[in-house]
């Protein structure tokens, strides 16, 4: 039986920070591996700026192909529609039914659980793992308690300073992998409309 951590999100674009909590979730729950799952369409996002399928999973590929214990899933995006966190778990235990799951969340989105699709049967699948972030209390979540709560060094930035910054004309080295950084740049993914920033040349 392996432990397995299921990483879901946009991943728009993979960040170090994202490597950061799969790290320590893995570590600290002595989990065997970590899934990065990108999904099709986010049921609770609306966002103009989404990169495609394609532009998303191939970062997200180059993101974590130096770890042999990150592995991504093309699940969610072979599904078309909403993609649903219940129905990705129900088909991996379908699967995998010997395997155990465990659901890594960020601070944030514990509050929001209980307007997760079908959440009590969710919890009945898989356990969660959440990390908090600066301006959260998952202490005080109505699920808090079925929460596994991890701590780690915060790195407080994300995926939309990210987006911002490329915009903007900033540089955002450290801040993604290099095979990252170097894919945002080569198809020129996040520019502005105008393709400039504020005035500023894109280093992009």
């Amino acid at each position: 039986m392996k432990k397995i951590g299921l990483f879901g999100g946009t991943f728009n674009p993979p960040h170090t920070g994202h490597l950061l909590f799969a790290q320590e979730a893995l570590v600290y729950y002595e989990l065997d591996e970590i899934w990065f799952i990108p999904v099709n369409k986010p049921p609770h996002k609306e966002s103009e700026d989404l990169a495609s399928n394609e532009d998303r999973l191939d970062m997200l590929v180059s993101a974590t192909h130096d770890n042999e214990r990150f592995h991504v899933s093309t699940i969610e995006l072979e599904r078309e529609g909403p993609s649903y966190t219940i129905e990705t778990i129900k088909e991996f235990k379908k699967i995998y039914p010997n395997d155990q799951f465990y659901f890594l969340i960020g601070g944030d989105m514990v509050d929001y659980l209980p307007k997760w699709h079908r959440i009590d049967e969710l919890l009945e699948l898989v356990t969660f793992i959440g990390v908090e972030r600066p301006g959260t209390s998952i202490k005080q979540s109505h699920y808090a308690e079925q929460v596994y709560l991890l701590e780690m060094v915060q790195v407080d930035f994300s995926s939309s300073l990210i987006r911002k910054r490329i915009q903007d004309g900033k540089p955002i080295s450290y801040m993604v992998p290099k095979e990252v950084e170097a894919l945002v740049k080569e198809r020129s993914l996040y520019e502005s409309r105008t393709g400039v920033g504020k005035g500023k040349a894109s280093p992009y």
